[in-house]
């Protein structure tokens, strides 16, 4: 309500202060056609300069800010996967009755061309996760992501996360899996139906987490080619993997 009446305030001003620069222009010069002429000119501008200012250069100043957006995004990303990311995902595949399969299928191009990517990106969704939560370490995961817990924690606190309602959803994800180990104090005693139900929780998050691994990789080859070149080299889906260069 405050804002309203600023708001208004500063327009009757400023209609007030147009109004007496008129008035003192007659005043001084006692034109009132040259003063109409110039008001229809101006009036006749306007719909062409809110055009100007709204349409051309809002959406200028708007697309710089999202991509300064975007790009601290991508650090908040780059620092999950580095921190949480790439070891969560070597855990989730020990839990895949498939891991094999998995590997070779993200694996099949190791040119990680744009296109191959985009395929890639196209196939997971309709993949068919076979995760079995009595293959893994379910005490193992839950000591990782306990461990993890207030780092996840400030990465939703970042405002800057508004804008990737995918990532937002996979730190979601991840959180409730979390949440759902620690409730649990003897994982190795759990009847087949609540194991079932870990299940579908770690499917969901390895789901989430793969599909944002690759659209990072996809954006660390265009703007930082050498953080690309290491996160190739410690590619969790790679049983070669190295950080050494050879």
């Amino acid at each position: 309500m405050k804002n309203w009446r600023w708001q208004l305030s500063l327009s009757i001003g400023l209609v007030l202060l147009s109004a007496g620069l008129y008035g003192l222009h007659f005043f001084v010069f006692r034109d009132a056609h040259h003063i109409f002429i110039y008001l229809l000119g101006d009036i006749a501008f306007l719909p062409v300069d809110v055009l100007f200012v709204t349409l051309i250069i809002h959406r200028l100043l708007s697309d710089r800010d999202r991509r300064a957006k975007l790009k601290k995004l991508n650090m908040v990303i780059g620092s999950f996967f580095s921190e949480t990311g790439n070891g969560l995902l070597r855990l989730f595949l020990s839990f895949e009755k498939n891991a094999a399969a998995l590997k070779a299928l993200v694996l099949r191009e190791r040119g990680w061309s744009d296109r191959d990517l985009r395929a890639l990106q196209q196939q997971l969704p309709g993949y068919g996760y076979d995760i079995d939560a009595r293959q893994g370490d379910l005490a193992g995961l839950k000591a990782f992501l306990t461990a993890r817990r207030g780092f996840l924690l400030s990465l939703l606190g970042n405002p800057n996360l508004l804008e990737h309602d995918k990532f937002t959803d996979l730190l979601w994800s991840v959180f409730h899996l979390t949440d759902e180990l620690v409730q649990r104090q003897d994982l190795a005693a759990l009847p087949p139906s609540d194991l079932q139900h870990l299940a579908q929780d770690l499917r969901r998050a390895f789901h989430l987490l793969l599909l944002e691994w690759l659209a990072y990789m996809q954006h660390l080859k265009h703007a930082y080619p050498y953080l690309f070149s290491l996160a190739v080299r410690t590619n969790p889906f790679d049983p070669d993997a190295s950080p050494v260069v050879r």
